[in-house]
């Protein structure tokens, strides 16, 4: 399915290299010595909503539930998303290389949801109501091939890496 393979080669690692590069970008400008600590836990909030998002439809079969799950996890993580920027714009500067990965961040989630939708179609018309959905949620009845989320947990596991040592950055410089 066109779909499926959109979201795991194309969305998921193009998502994840934005973040790498978001990450990247914070550090030229030197997060830790403006925005600080703040701007930090609020990159590790949108990290971790996000990434709840991901592991969901990763593990787990994709129906009304999780969909509704993934729904909600982006309209909490845009909120996120703009109180970091209310925050970070008047103390640092965001140049336009920075907004352009910003706008990847925003919209590839939002076209995974997309595709999500696209691919899962069938079993979400059947269950658009809380009935249909299943509780709890139930692993993948197909799962996706093991070298597939070795690969995807290890890419995940570099961002947080990133975003973590972002946070010991301005942890540290708070100290000073």
């Amino acid at each position: 399915m066109i779909e499926r393979w959109l979201l795991m080669y194309g969305v998921l690692p193009a998502w994840l290299a934005a973040g790498v590069l978001d990450w990247a970008l914070h550090r030229r400008t030197r997060i830790e010595a403006n925005a600080g600590l703040r701007e930090s836990l609020l990159h590790m909030l949108m990290l971790a909503e996000m990434g709840a998002a991901v592991l969901a439809v990763l593990w787990l079969q994709v129906d009304a539930l999780v969909f509704g799950f993934c729904v909600a996890v982006f309209v909490l993580h845009e909120a996120t998303v703009y109180a970091d920027l209310r925050w970070a714009v008047p103390r640092r500067p965001i140049g336009p290389v920075e907004q352009m990965v910003h706008s990847f961040q925003e919209l590839l989630p939002l076209a995974g949801l997309a595709l999500l939708l696209s691919a899962s179609w069938e079993p979400l018309r059947s269950a658009l109501d809380v009935r249909g959905a299943a509780w709890p949620p139930r692993l993948k009845a197909e799962p996706l091939p093991p070298a597939y989320l070795v690969a995807a947990h290890a890419a995940g596991m570099l961002v947080f890496a990133c975003y973590a040592e972002e946070l010991w950055r301005c942890q540290r410089a708070r100290r000073r």
